[in-house]
């Protein structure tokens, strides 16, 4: 049984039990989160595709932590000019645990 679920701006393909990364929640470590955002439910080859969203069907999920995701260097050079400019970023992620999917 799987799922395609909306979560922060982004679609994920999700199954009971797996931990993945979303862009970072506003949520404490350990909270409860429910998702009604499904766009398909698969079951034992029954699909059930929404029009934009599955009637009734939503994702359990627990919070396990907040993170950070590893450093991308951002290079600005004008060629000949004497100009450079080296930024960095971390993007911030929340794991989640996706606890069940109910539809």
């Amino acid at each position: 049984m799987f799922a395609i679920v909306s979560i922060a701006g982004q679609q994920f393909k999700v199954e009971e039990g797996q931990q993945i990364f979303v862009h970072r929640l506003a949520a404490q470590e350990g909270d409860a989160l429910s998702f009604d955002a499904v766009h398909l439910i698969e079951h034992d080859g029954n699909v059930n595709i929404g029009a934009p969203y599955v009637g009734g069907a939503s994702i359990s999920a627990s919070v396990l932590s907040h993170v950070q995701g590893d450093k991308i260097v951002v290079f600005h050079k004008k060629r000949r000019k004497g100009h450079r400019k080296k930024n960095g970023h971390r993007q911030q992620f929340t794991k989640i645990q996706i606890d069940a999917i109910k539809g």
